[in-house]
């Protein structure tokens, strides 16, 4: 990048910072049981990286809560717990394995298990009494996540209604919700994946490793890179082979697929992302692709 660029960077990511620690805040002094969702990527690590820096020398002032599908992968969980042991960091687990085993969910057909959290999420705000839902979603993922304000009111029984939206003027938040009712809050919303990559090379932020370049066993699946797992897969007819890639996002090992790189670096990877067309959703979540209103359909049911 040249001066200019690099300078300008800066100052866009500074800007963001501001306004996310100050999200943050406002959440710690409007509400009094907020959560952090958090899953171990990269969006919801900058977030607890934000809280870190919003509270300090004070510890964080919120529980993390971490919807296991059972399916994640193995360098992200190890990550989740190196992270919160780092930070002296409180974190609850719901599982949804748990949930199964009491026959409150059927496994799906697909054997996917992305759309198998909702439950699991809902289920453990309310029995926790959390009235704020801090997640790392942003505008740019996906075009259900774009209608989205910086806090998001969900009904008593955690569904999401686009008309309910209030206006957002001059950063002022309004939490005010019925009793029952909580408030997710995304501090990241004005932020694009490019944004976030460009911080975690500031910040020298940590992330789980498959999200530089490595070589890995995949096999494609509907224009899909995926990975052998506890999920399954290869199918008889899916060839396995070595290949050098890496994630841009992280989730469900089932339906989270790997994109070829040769990106090592944060520098490398900003490129690669500059260069792009494809949103990070579009190029590696199979279940954000089973419909034009996936998503949406999914928030409109309490889901992240």
């Amino acid at each position: 990048m040249s001066v200019t660029t690099l300078v300008a960077a800066d100052t866009s990511t500074t800007a963001l910072e501001a306004e996310a620690i100050h999200i943050l805040r406002e959440v710690a002094g409007e509400f009094d049981r907020p959560v952090v969702l958090f899953s171990g990527g990269k969006d919801s690590t900058v977030l607890v990286h934000l809280a870190v820096r919003a509270f300090a020398p004070a510890s964080v002032p919120f529980e993390l809560l971490h919807v296991d599908t059972g399916h994640n992968f193995p360098e992200v969980l190890a990550f989740r717990d190196r992270l919160v042991r780092e930070h002296g960091l409180r974190m609850t687990v719901a599982a949804v394995q748990d949930w199964i085993d009491r026959g409150e969910l059927e496994e799906r057909p697909d054997g996917l298990r992305n759309p198998l959290q909702t439950v699991p999420l809902l289920k453990s705000i309310e029995s926790r009494r959390y009235d704020a839902a801090i997640g790392g979603g942003r505008r740019d993922e996906e075009r259900a996540r774009a209608k989205e304000r910086v806090f998001s009111v969900r009904d008593s029984f955690g569904h999401w209604d686009p008309r309910r939206q209030r206006v957002e003027l001059w950063n002022l938040y309004n939490g005010r919700h019925r009793p029952g009712e909580h408030v997710r809050v995304f501090p990241l919303s004005n932020w694009t994946e490019l944004d976030v990559w460009r911080y975690i090379d500031q910040h020298d932020v940590p992330l789980p490793s498959l999200y530089y370049a490595h070589t890995r066993a995949v096999y494609r699946r509907d224009g899909m890179l995926l990975t052998p797992g506890p999920w399954g897969g290869p199918r008889p007819d899916e060839e396995l082979t070595e290949r050098t890639v890496r994630y841009r996002t992280v989730g469900d090992g089932s339906c989270t697929g790997a994109v070829e790189s040769a990106a090592r670096t944060t520098t490398e990877i900003i490129q690669e992302i500059r260069a792009s067309r494809l949103s990070e959703r579009g190029a590696s979540r199979a279940d954000d692709q089973m419909s034009e209103a996936a998503m949406e359909d999914r928030k409109r049911e309490g889901y992240f």
